[in-house]
């Protein structure tokens, strides 16, 4: 790009162009992930991300491309790793027993994250030897391995009773599961934040090298191969780091970090300091991005893992995108090394919100899904699209153990609407205070075997909890209604109660 244009604002745009799709698409991606097969989903995107760059490599080595077609072409392959990443990220709880989820999810991100660093200092090198179109040509190759790893994995799943979620409703269960799920709705806000700060780096490295330090690609070249080598370093060192403090101060220690090194990279002219505070900067954000997509991951139950995945890609790549036109237009309008100081300001502002909203140290749930082993009695012909379907729960609960026992219900609540109930309710009986009646709705009889399916082993610790306090005998007693508006439907003797064909299921 700078070789097409010496606008700022275009060279920040190709960050925002590659990151865009993850804005736009990766919610869609991690939805599709959860709903059908995670490897032919990603053979797919490689498949397109293989076509799209041998597209632009051609064009490249035929002198056809423009600013504004990079940045078209640029968008696409965002799109098709976009589809990817979920996909791939999702894969590895499918890979590992639990107990070794945590290992198996750092190192995940030690490969990632060193591919990705590689991957730049490898561009930097070819451009500096060979030329941008051999870059592109290199870029192209690269997918192969990638399609061909994904062909010959052999995954094994076992077949679900109930059809897919249609798009629209596993884009809403993804979101509310997140936003009642603390350490991912935290996470997601964190790393979103921090994405727009620390954007200002790979944004504006060609600047770097061509206005602060007078060089030219070669030095462009050099400068990627720094970050490189300091985000492969930081990626090798995440399992350390995280063993060494809890995650919120760590996240505070390398947040001051950075911005120190991003202050030195804006006022510094020698290629020396420059090059220090990039390795020390870039390994600063792996460590921050790496810890925070742990924490999703070991908050995240498989039937969910793949949306939350893409959420965070969404927020992560979403403030790279956001932060690198930020900073390539006060880049523009004042100066890079302005655009440099003034990240830094905010990377340091974040520490603040770290303590307004910190991320949970350690993660305890258990994620492992649970079945349950009693099933509905069901009298009513009831389709899967019947519903609203309402639930409703009595508790006998001492009245002077009233308080701890709302306080219970509070943590159920979460369990309820993160699982895809809405409309939850606790209401208790004036003639009787000991009684009280939990109530929620569920939007169809489908939506309610799906959520049957979704508790985790900490989801069933607070039901017991709950059923501590229950001093009604035997197991407790759900009460499922058919719920029906008024006006719905005009009552005669031939009128069947559902007129959908009836299902037969034989599910939890």
């Amino acid at each position: 790009m700078t070789r097409l244009t010496d606008s700022p604002s275009m060279v920040a745009l190709t960050q925002t162009a590659l990151m865009m799709p993850y804005m736009l698409v990766a919610m869609m991606a991690g939805a599709v992930a959860d709903m059908f097969d995670r490897r032919l989903i990603a053979l797919y995107s490689l498949a397109f991300s293989i076509l799209i760059s041998a597209t632009l490599t051609i064009l490249a080595f035929f002198d056809l491309t423009t600013p504004w077609m990079l940045l078209f072409f640029t968008v696409m392959i965002g799109c098709g790793v976009a589809f990817y990443s979920p996909s791939w990220q999702a894969s590895i709880q499918e890979q590992v027993p639990g107990e070794q989820l945590p290992a198996a999810i750092g190192l995940g991100s030690v490969a990632y994250n060193v591919a990705r660093s590689v991957g730049p200092a490898l561009g930097g090198v070819i451009v500096m030897a060979f030329g941008a179109d051999y870059a592109f040509a290199v870029n192209s190759v690269f997918y192969v391995p990638l399609f061909i790893a994904f062909y010959f994995w052999h995954r094994t799943t076992s077949a679900s009773r109930l059809p897919p979620e249609r798009i629209g409703r596993a884009l809403v269960s993804g979101l509310r599961y997140a936003q009642h799920s603390l350490p991912i709705k935290r996470a997601l806000i964190r790393s979103c934040v921090v994405c727009i700060c620390i954007a200002s780096a790979n944004a504006l490295a060609p600047l770097i090298a061509r206005d602060i330090l007078r060089g030219d690609a070669d030095l462009y070249g050099i400068l990627l191969g720094i970050s490189g080598i300091g985000a492969v370093c930081a990626g090798l060192s995440v399992n350390f780091v995280r063993a060494r403090a809890p995650t919120e101060r760590t996240l505070k220690i390398l947040s001051l970090i950075g911005a120190v090194a991003l202050l030195v990279v804006g006022l510094s002219t020698s290629l020396t300091l420059t090059s220090v505070a990039l390795f020390i900067a870039s390994g600063a954000s792996i460590l921050i991005v790496s810890l925070l997509n742990i924490t999703i991951q070991l908050s995240a139950p498989r039937w969910v893992i793949a949306r939350a995945l893409s959420m965070f890609q969404t927020c992560t790549a979403g403030g790279i995108a956001i932060g690198s036109w930020v900073w390539g237009a006060i880049a523009t309008d004042f100066s890079v090394q302005s655009a440099m100081m003034f990240s830094a300001v905010a990377l340091l502002i974040t520490i603040i919100i770290g303590f307004l909203l910190p991320v949970p140290d350690d993660i305890k749930d258990d994620i492992q899904l649970i079945e349950i082993s009693s099933e509905p009695k069901v009298a009513l012909d009831l389709s899967l699209r019947s519903g609203p379907i309402v639930l409703e729960i009595d508790y006998d609960v001492a009245p002077g153990e009233a308080r701890d026992f709302y306080n219970a219900m509070l943590n159920m609540q979460r369990v309820r609407l993160r699982n895809g109930g809405y409309d939850w309710s606790l209401a208790r009986d004036i003639e009787n205070p000991a009684m009280w009646t939990e109530r929620f709705h569920c939007p169809t009889w489908a939506d309610y075997l799906r959520m049957r399916s979704r508790y985790t082993q900490t989801d069933l610790a607070i039901h017991a909890l709950v059923k501590a306090f229950n001093r009604l005998p035997g197991d407790t007693k759900v009460r499922r209604k058919l719920e029906r508006p008024v006006g719905s439907v005009r009552w005669t003797e031939e009128t069947p109660d559902v007129k959908q064909e009836p299902v037969d299921y034989t599910g939890p």
